[in-house]
């Protein structure tokens, strides 16, 4: 149960709204995954491709001291093989320096590098290296990782073929490798904290206005604003053009409200009135006036009545009734009341109007009653569909009202045949529920059949 805050003196308790969180840290925790997700995915492939780049130059240096072994070797008289001029890099005269080459044969003592010592490389027989091979060896142990390079060559003259092999301990390339992973990682945390800042930025000032709508409401609510400021981004601005409508719509219907009770007591004071002075006289014509007045009084009502419901089911939200179904309906009620009268129906068949549906048969009943109680016999009721109003005209071939009285007739219990049954309230209710809804009830003379023409507008619903 939603736990209920007392608020001001005078105004009903606050009811704490039932919440899914906050916007702002969801937005926050999306966007904190998503870089999460991207920079560990861009961290990952960047540092592959470092490790690979600064690999293969490893790589390179190691080929180029093979192929200038290669290149400088050859056979003395002895079938032994040595080299026509030194290899360049110094290491390879110090020993244990970390960087080594051997050439081996089978039959042949292996001919290495001073740096070596006392240590040979390893040489696997089981395969043939056509091609450079290279491969990491820990035969020197663990503290001394190396980095292999071979390949089998059969020089000229040799019956032999020879496995030329150069090594480098790999300290130095995983060092390179490991500054090179840190600067990477410090560069995307730095950018993963900052792109994190931009977004707490972009959700604490994207979010503002709805704050500052927030506080507008609440100014409204306290009375003191009207309105509120719709100066405001163009995503924001339609919501707060409807909260505004909406704001107008119940001023407008707190005002109706007042109207109508400001109209009913009105309405009832004079009755009232009436009865106390027959009562407060004690008059022979006590009981004829009760009747009277309270007739007078329960018109009213009834009129008072009709105009809340419909004004309530208008504020409830904006209904959508078909026409056809309701005019079908009334025309059998009307045909059981009126045997003698013919009510024909034509037009658009699938016009539907913004009325609630209740309200609809009361407005039609009402129309085409007093067109078969005070016509002729004959009924024609036509529905002609506009872009935005649907026009229903009711036609009989009655007397009709002269000009001069067609305004009178609207009035609460205007009547002008008085000798038949009813109230007076039919064209009253009429045109008081058709303005509620938007639209016009207007009384003209039928060139078709002579009598009176009324022409309902309503509305249309898309």
């Amino acid at each position: 149960m939603p736990l209920r805050i007392g608020g001001v003196a005078g105004e009903p308790p606050r009811t704490t709204a039932q919440t899914t969180g906050s916007l702002t840290r969801r937005m926050l925790g999306i966007a904190a995954l998503w870089i999460g997700l991207l920079l560990a995915g861009g961290g990952l492939a960047l540092d592959r491709v470092l490790d690979n780049a600064v690999t293969r130059n490893f790589d390179s240096q190691l080929q180029y001291v093979l192929s200038a072994m290669i290149a400088s070797a050859e056979l003395d008289e002895d079938g032994e093989i040595r080299f026509i001029r030194p290899l360049g890099d110094q290491r390879f005269l110090e020993p244990n320096s970390g960087l080594y080459w051997q050439v081996s044969a089978t039959g042949h003592e292996p001919f290495g590098s001073r740096s070596l010592w006392d240590r040979r490389l390893q040489v696997a027989i089981a395969h043939r290296d056509e091609s450079n091979h290279i491969y990491d060896s820990d035969e020197f142990g663990k503290d001394e990782s190396l980095r292999v390079m071979e390949r089998d060559v059969r020089l000229p003259g040799s019956p032999v073929t020879w496995r030329f092999q150069v090594a480098q301990d790999r300290g130095g390339l995983d060092a390179q490798i490991a500054i090179l992973r840190k600067t990477l990682v410090r560069s995307f945390a730095i950018l993963g904290l900052g792109l994190i800042i931009m977004s707490t930025l972009q959700a604490t000032f994207g979010l503002w206005p709805l704050r500052k709508v927030r506080r507008q409401i609440a100014a409204v609510r306290a009375g003191r604003a009207a309105r509120i400021d719709s100066r405001l981004p163009i995503e924001i601005a339609p919501m707060v053009q409807e909260l505004n409508d909406l704001l107008a719509h119940n001023e407008k219907q707190a005002e109706e409200a007042r109207t109508h009770a400001g109209n009913l007591a009105h309405a009832l004071k004079t009755p009232l009135t009436v009865i106390m002075n027959e009562a407060s006289a004690n008059s022979p014509d006590l009981c004829r006036a009760v009747i009277r007045e309270a007739t007078t009084m329960r018109r009213q009502v009834d009129h008072h009545l009709a105009r809340a419901r419909a004004v309530g089911r208008r504020a409830a939200g904006q209904s959508v009734a078909p026409l056809w179904p309701s005019l079908d309906s009334v025309e059998r009620a009307v045909s059981r009341l009126y045997p003698h009268v013919t009510v024909d129906i034509a037009g658009d068949r699938t016009t539907r109007v913004h009325v609630e549906r209740q309200d609809l048969d009361e407005l039609l009943g009402n129309l085409i009653e007093n067109a078969a109680k005070y016509g002729g016999g004959r009924v024609f009721v036509t529905v002609e569909r506009g872009p935005d109003f649907a026009e229903l005209l009711i036609e009989d071939d009655g007397p009709g009202i002269p000009e001069a009285q067609r305004d009178a007739i609207f009035e609460r219990g205007a009547r002008l045949d008085t000798g038949k049954p009813g109230t007076g309230l039919g064209l009253a209710i009429v045109r008081d529920v058709a303005e509620i809804y938007g639209g016009t009830v207007a009384l003209e003379e039928s060139e078709d059949l002579g009598g009176l023409l009324v022409r309902l507008r309503l509305p249309t619903a898309k």
